[in-house]
This record gives C-alpha cells, sequence and structure tokens, in this order.
C-alpha cells in the first residue's frame, strides 16, 4: 500500500508517454480499472488541475499520485466472475492438445510488469487440473484469436510451424488512416526495438533493425479510413502497427504509435480503443488435423464502424 500522496516530477526521459501509462509504471501491482478510477475521480492531478488518461506528459510537469491500496507481495490476485464467464464464451476451438481463445482488449496475455492479472492466469483458474502454456503472444490492446497449447510436444510442433514462413496463416483487420491504396500490397521495413528509461517498448523501422514483412489487403474504403487485412510474415513487437504507420496510415487508437488529432476525431465517433484484431488463424498439425478458426469483430469495433459512411472502391 502506498499510504501517502506522491508528487512526482516528470524528465526529459518519461516525456511523451500517456498519464495512464506512466501511472501503471508507477503503482506497479495497480489494476487499469484502479488507474482510470482515480483519474476519473480527480486523485490524479498534473500541475494541480484535473486531466484524462490519454494527457501526453511534458518534462517538468508535476504529477500528483493519491495513496492507493495494492496487492501485498505474494498476495494472489482472483479473476473476476464476469472476466471467467466471458472467456468461457470466447473459446474458439478446443481439442485434448489445444485452446484456442477470443481474447479480449484490454486483457494482458500475461500477469507481471505491473499488471496483477493476465489471460494465461485466468483460464488458468477455469483449467486447473490442466497444464496451459501460451503458444503466441498479443499486444494487450489487442483482441482475438490466440492459441494455447495443453500439451509440451504440441507446444513444440506449433512453435515450429511459427517459424516457418508458410507454417501458420494468421489474418488482422486494422482500420487506419486515410485511404490505403489497393496496388500497396505489402511493407518490407527492418524493425529495431527500443526500451525506454521509463520500460515502455517502443519499436522503429530502423537499417539496423530486423528483417519485417507485412502483406496488406484492402477490405473497404470509408471517407476518412480504410479497413485492411494484415497478413504478418515474421512475428516482430508491434510490427503491424509500426509498418502501417511506416506506410503513412497509422492505425485508429494506437496511442503509441497513430495519430492523436485523428484518434479524438475517431473516438467522437465511438473508437475507444486500439482497432487491431486477430481475426483468424489457419495451420495443420503433424497428424493431418487441420485447425481453422475465425474471431469475429467485437462490438466495440463493428457498431462504430458501422456508421462510417463507405467509399466505392
Amino acid at each position: 500500500m502506498s499510504d501517502k500522496v506522491q508528487f512526482l516530477t516528470i524528465s526529459e526521459d518519461e516525456a511523451g508517454q500517456r498519464l495512464d501509462n506512466f501511472l501503471l509504471r508507477v503503482l506497479k501491482k495497480a489494476p487499469k480499472s484502479l488507474v482510470y478510477r482515480i483519474i476519473r475521480k480527480g486523485e490524479v492531478r498534473i500541475n494541480k488541475g484535473r486531466t484524462k488518461p490519454d494527457r501526453r506528459l511534458q518534462a517538468g510537469d508535476i504529477v500528483r499520485v493519491p495513496p492507493v491500496r495494492l496487492p501485498e507481495k505474494g498476495e494472489a490476485v482472483k479473476p473476476s466472475q464476469g472476466l471467467l464467464d466471458h472467456l468461457r464464451e470466447a473459446i474458439l476451438f478446443e481439442s485434448k492438445s489445444l485452446l484456442i481463445v477470443n481474447k479480449p482488449s484490454g486483457l494482458a496475455v500475461h500477469g507481471g510488469s505491473g499488471i496483477s492479472l493476465g489471460l494465461v492466469e485466468a483460464l488458468r483458474e477455469i483449467y486447473q487440473d490442466t497444464p496451459l502454456e501460451l503458444v503466441h503472444r498479443l499486444d494487450r490492446d489487442t483482441s482475438g484469436c490466440i492459441v494455447l497449447a495443453k500439451k509440451r510436444s504440441v507446444l513444440r510442433e506449433i512453435h515450429a510451424l511459427l517459424r516457418s514462413a508458410k507454417g501458420m496463416d494468421k489474418q488482422y483487420l486494422a482500420l487506419v488512416k486515410g485511404r490505403w491504396p489497393k496496388r500497396r500490397e505489402q511493407v518490407d521495413a527492418p524493425l529495431l526495438k527500443n526500451e525506454l528509461q521509463s520500460g515502455e517498448r517502443m519499436v522503429k523501422v530502423h537499417p539496423d533493425g530486423k528483417a519485417s514483412q507485412t502483406l496488406f489487403q484492402v477490405e473497404q474504403w470509408y471517407e476518412t479510413a480504410s479497413l485492411v487485412r494484415a497478413k504478418p510474415i515474421t512475428g516482430r513487437t508491434h510490427q503491424i502497427r509500426v509498418h502501417a504507420l511506416h506506410a503513412k496510415h497509422p492505425l485508429v487508437g494506437d496511442d503509441k504509435y497513430g495519430d492523436d488529432d485523428f484518434n479524438r476525431q475517431m473516438k467522437e465517433l465511438g473508437f475507444k480503443r486500439l482497432f487491431l484484431h486477430a481475426a483468424s488463424l489457419a495451420f495443420q498439425l503433424a497428424d493431418g488435423t487441420r485447425i481453422q478458426v475465425e474471431a469475429p469483430l467485437p462490438k466495440e469495433l463493428s457498431e462504430p464502424m458501422a456508421q462510417l459512411t463507405k467509399i466505392e472502391m
């Protein structure tokens, strides 16, 4: 428990990040819901004034952080019944060796680094007698298909598929700023991962980075945005998001690599999260079993998108 009010001065290294991300780092075990609640109630202040979660911090800002009750070291954080019920309904495929879930946005795949509870911990609460291992990752704010293995042999097999260019077909839906040209079918740009002093990971296109390739296909044009299907050939951190930015079409709702002004406009239309959804997965196991699953767009993406004006392609 932090039992005293803290007044924290933002350094040059910390400048530029969002207030909510800064607080999640400072209050290491605080759940995201608590961080948003203390901001909403005005308990967090910047330079003595009330503020919002997406406020970008500037060097010299003084942030008031109220006393908060945090889980004690070793204290187990239990998933809520609502989350467990949601995850049961989100199961897309299950067999004796595999589990594929439609992960909700906002839920990290693993607890740690300031996150008290993740997808894996919650699913282990449901499958208490079954070993579950994460096969691949999704960004916290990305929704959609994610695979967990119940057997180590299958975990190793699918890892081998992921290392193969043609082993697993993963496709994402993303809404991006502007009109993505039909002829722009791929982005080949090396990606370099950096970690800021705050602990936040940032990725940029850089000659010293790892070779990275994403295939893009336009699904629909709208007046100010495009719905694209993205297929990452390589599996780099934040790859789709950074490649879309490199193509000058950042993702809607991307608070790390997006266009802040455009995001505010889209938020007014109902887009309140990153528009990146792992829409489908297809692969074949060594025994010949063909796995193919699709995850429908969640309502928080499909409903505001239905209000956009389509442009003839």
